[in-house]
């Protein structure tokens, strides 16, 4: 990406004018962290009632692709309707496509498939975000799709770098398994802190305690983690004293049957599924 945006359409500290299509927690947390940083007047479309809470200053909230008001022109289209819903919402979108570089946050999804919807010139670019977005510290893996320019790539890794870090792909393919390991890993670690406080529940500790102890222990082993220049398997070793208690406790988590092939199946169900999404 050495190309940027001329001047003219992204001044230094302001972002250009984005159309949302979708009003759920990520739109949320993506455009929180646009307005942080400058962002021109926008519109997100979305029925729903609580989607006017998005509503603020230089952001409108409309019901519908008609009520966009006239001669809005978009430098980015973000797709962010639930993927069932893209056949009957997208094709209204395509007189944006023109200008417009279309950025999809939607499961499954295929760049081909999308093209399809909006007209086969229409650059896309195909991403997945996480929740931790909602913090900026989210990380999105994108990959773009034929026609997409330098300046709307660059327009794009801006756009999502304002959450979290961006990686981009070459093989399309490969954002179905980075859905399932990023786009539902923090699921799965809200599940360890779930099954942690129940265990500890098991032992006798009580309730508060519980909950305390499992929530800023998985919180601050994330931290440590992203503070480190050590893997995640040097971590683990470094707190497993031979003979210990955590070593006891890995031996149970790491059997062959256990943890390391349950996420391995889980990632692969999810990973499936993502691809039947594409419809």
């Amino acid at each position: 990406m050495t190309e940027l945006l001329p001047p003219v359409l992204l001044p230094p500290g302001l972002l250009p004018p984005v159309l949302l299509l979708g009003a759920g927690k990520m739109c949320g947390a993506m455009l929180a962290g646009w307005r942080e940083q400058g962002l021109q007047p926008s519109v997100v479309i979305d029925p729903a009632p609580g989607a006017a809470a998005l509503a603020c200053d230089g952001v409108i909230v409309v019901a519908s692709v008609e009520a966009v008001p006239a001669g809005f022109a978009p430098a980015a289209v973000v797709l962010a309707v639930k993927p069932q819903q893209a056949t009957a919402a997208l094709p209204a979108l395509a007189r944006f496509g023109g200008g417009a570089v279309m950025l999809s946050i939607m499961a499954g999804r295929t760049v081909t498939g999308l093209r399809g919807l909006l007209g086969l010139e229409t650059a896309v670019v195909r991403a997945m975000p996480n929740t931790p977005a909602a913090i900026r510290r989210g990380i999105t893996v994108a990959c773009a799709g034929p026609g997409v320019s330098a300046a709307q790539r660059m327009l794009c890794d801006r756009l999502l770098a304002s959450v979290g870090e961006v990686a981009w792909v070459e093989d399309e393919g490969l954002i179905d398994a980075v859905t399932a390991v990023s786009g539902g890993g923090p699921a799965y670690v809200f599940l360890l802190a779930e099954v942690m406080e129940q265990a500890a529940l098991a032992q006798g500790i009580p309730p508060a305690l519980a909950r305390q102890m499992a929530r800023v222990t998985v919180a601050g082993s994330g931290a440590l983690l992203a503070a480190s220049t050590e893997d995640a398997a040097t971590l683990r070793i470094n707190v497993t004293s031979p003979a210990g208690t955590t070593e006891r406790a890995l031996a149970v988590l790491m059997a062959s049957d256990a943890w390391p092939a349950l996420m391995s199946r889980a990632i692969e169900a999810a990973t499936q599924r993502s691809r039947e999404l594409a419809g």
